[in-house]
């Protein structure tokens, strides 16, 4: 961790990639972008799927606000997110990640309520789990139940073993989140990517569908940001 006042730029965060939790026996899935390519070409041939989406978008929408889908404690992507370009996803994959982010806080807020601190973040099927689980078991079913959720592509596991954090560690995450947009948002190189940003305990996960070495640039962008202890890049690269 950098010492407060220290100028940006003066220290780099421990950055690395993300390895998805192995699931046995689940039949693999089409790569990313190749996902993407296909599910805009169905799109283009069927002029009502465009109107589904939305709709079902809508609807999950509506559901999480009205606060019946899980307790506060479990939430979707309440770490924090960013999206500043034009998503790559279709519009069917993006309603995918939406309904995978729902069945996973429903289904884990009506088994253990309060005693699970759980952020789900959906990316074109891959999913982070972020937040506080009581004990191992409880962390490692957490774990199946998402591996067995459908779409979902891989996943990554980041929950701790542990007390949820308290709000001022939560608040200081979204803090830290905001600061790494600003400055994506600002660095020439990378502000047209479409990133999503998610911060846990001061650790910053990124994910989108990037070429390699932008990917490189944003993970540096946000490893440099004051308060950042590590970077986790979690991308699906187009080379």
């Amino acid at each position: 961790m950098s010492p407060q006042g220290r100028p940006k730029g003066e220290h780099r965060s421990a950055q690395h990639e993300g390895t998805p939790v192995s699931a046995p026996g689940r039949p693999g899935r089409e790569s990313g972008p190749e996902r993407v390519a296909r599910g805009a070409v169905r799109c283009a041939k069927s002029p009502a799927a465009p109107l589904a989406a939305a709709a079902l978008a809508g609807a999950i929408a509506a559901v999480a606000l009205g606060g019946c889908a899980a307790p506060a404690a479990v939430a979707v992507g309440a770490a924090g997110v960013t999206m500043f370009a034009t998503d790559p996803r279709s519009s069917g994959a993006q309603v995918d990640d939406q309904t995978i982010e729902l069945k996973l806080t429903t289904a884990v807020g009506s088994k253990w309520g309060n005693d699970v601190h759980l952020n789900v973040t959906s990316f074109n099927g891959n999913v982070l789990l972020t937040g506080e689980a009581p004990t191992a078991e409880v962390r490692d079913e957490i774990v199946r139940m998402a591996q067995s959720t459908d779409r979902v592509r891989n996943v990554y596991d980041e929950m701790v073993v542990g007390p949820t954090t308290d709000i001022g560690a939560r608040t200081n995450d979204t803090y830290i989140t905001s600061k790494v947009k600003a400055r994506l948002l600002d660095a020439d190189q990378v502000k047209s990517l479409f990133i999503k940003v998610v911060t846990e305990r001061r650790v910053v996960y990124l994910m989108g569908i990037v070429p390699r070495d932008q990917g490189s640039l944003a993970a540096n962008v946000a490893a440099t940001t004051d308060g950042v202890a590590r970077v986790v890049k979690l991308f699906e690269y187009t080379n």
